[in-house]
């Protein structure tokens, strides 16, 4: 995923098997917490038609998340995200995802100061009202 080691505090996150919409919705949770190179007004958006498309953003996770309120966001479909940085950085990053999301661990990958996840992240189930 990167050319050389990241800063120990940052993530690369990339996005893929997703609408830009959704793209958007995941990318606004975690620039919620976290300081990043993806700015507001950089909202993802389909190059071609048809063809894959992936998104990527940097993530610094050296601070506690900005909000202490649950991110919460809903996706119209599972998205494969692969994140890679050292590991606790990346455990930082799964913790919003894991408050905001239903997040399985495909596969992780350990390298002597990295690691590397591929993630299916999709929507929360909506909470059981009681109503029957």
């Amino acid at each position: 995923m990167s050319e050389g080691p990241l800063p120990a505090s940052q993530v690369q996150v990339v996005l893929s098997d997703c609408s830009a919409e959704d793209a958007g919705r995941l990318f606004a949770v975690l620039c919620g917490q976290f300081s990043s190179d993806r700015c507001a007004e950089d909202e993802p958006h389909e190059r071609a038609e048809h063809r894959p498309t992936v998104w990527s953003g940097t993530f610094d996770t050296a601070t506690a998340p900005k909000s202490t309120a649950k991110p919460t966001a809903r996706l119209s479909g599972p998205v494969s995200l692969e994140a890679q940085g050292t590991p606790g950085a990346v455990q930082r990053l799964r913790d919003v995802l894991d408050e905001a999301f239903t997040v399985q661990e495909r596969t992780e990958e350990a390298g002597d100061q990295e690691v590397q996840v591929r993630l299916r992240v999709d929507s929360t189930p909506a909470p059981a009202t009681g109503v029957v």
